[in-house]
């Protein structure tokens, strides 16, 4: 039978070696395992970290977009570690995703790509969100809105403003995700977003830009001139938040 981890040297142990060089010198298995706690059935938790990591091909992201109940497929990951397991990676997408105190302000899309890019990047379904703003173009608020497929039937001004009004917010933003990792805005993307800023032009809230995320990239339809019915990627974009 294989050693257990309080059998192992005690220099070599996961938990002190965190504790005398800090987590980065760790390696990934190591990390998981003090995740996991323990091992299972005669493996070390740095074993079973192990195998948890070669079910998902050894990708960290594969892993940390895994539902629960994918986790406690992998022999030794019950209920309780496959919840350990997802909070841990959440904590780090939402770590990811907080705006540096510095910058407090949405100067543009880039900075919204940073703030949502993150917690988007590895969801399955696409995500609608709303970011609402102060007259400095400050964070007020950032909403949920929606999730599923992005069309007029499923969007509704209703939702995106009620949460504008209640903020007293003096504009806002919008943001969703395309599963697929390609940004580039679908024609129902842009159909949505005329409704939104026609609706937001009529209650005086204005819809500074919607911005579609990727993987590591994202295309905002402010830049490309498409706000406005009528417009074309040609036209000459309006200015950007705090511009």
């Amino acid at each position: 039978m294989a050693p257990t981890i309080r059998e192992w040297p005690t220099e070599e142990r996961p938990r002190e070696r965190l504790a005398a060089l800090r987590a980065e010198a760790l390696s990934v298995r190591e990390l998981l395992a003090l995740l996991l706690g323990s091992g299972a059935r005669g493996r070390s938790a740095v074993v079973l970290a192990g195998d948890l990591l070669e079910a998902f091909g050894g990708s960290l992201r594969r892993l940390g977009s895994a539902e629960p109940a994918v986790l406690e497929s992998v022999r030794g990951v019950g209920p309780a570690r496959a919840a350990t397991i997802a909070a841990a990676f959440e904590l780090g997408r939402r770590a990811a995703a907080e705006p540096a105190r510095r910058e407090p302000r949405i100067r543009g899309p880039a900075d919204v790509h940073r703030r949502l890019g993150p917690r988007l990047r590895d969801r399955r379904q696409e995500e609608f969100w709303a970011v609402y703003l102060d007259t400095q173009n400050r964070v007020l608020a950032e909403r949920r809105l929606t999730v599923g497929l992005l069309d007029s039937s499923l969007v509704h001004p209703r939702e995106v403003f009620v949460h504008a009004v209640s903020e007293s917010a003096s504009s806002l933003l919008l943001a969703h995700n395309h599963p697929s990792g390609d940004p580039e805005p679908s024609a129902d993307d842009i159909a949505v977003t005329r409704q939104l800023v026609a609706s937001g032009r009529l209650l005086g809230i204005p819809v500074r830009d919607h911005v579609v995320l990727g993987d590591g990239r994202y295309v905002s339809l402010m830049e490309r001139g498409l706000l406005a019915a009528g417009s074309s990627s040609s036209e000459r974009p309006g200015p950007s938040p705090g511009g």
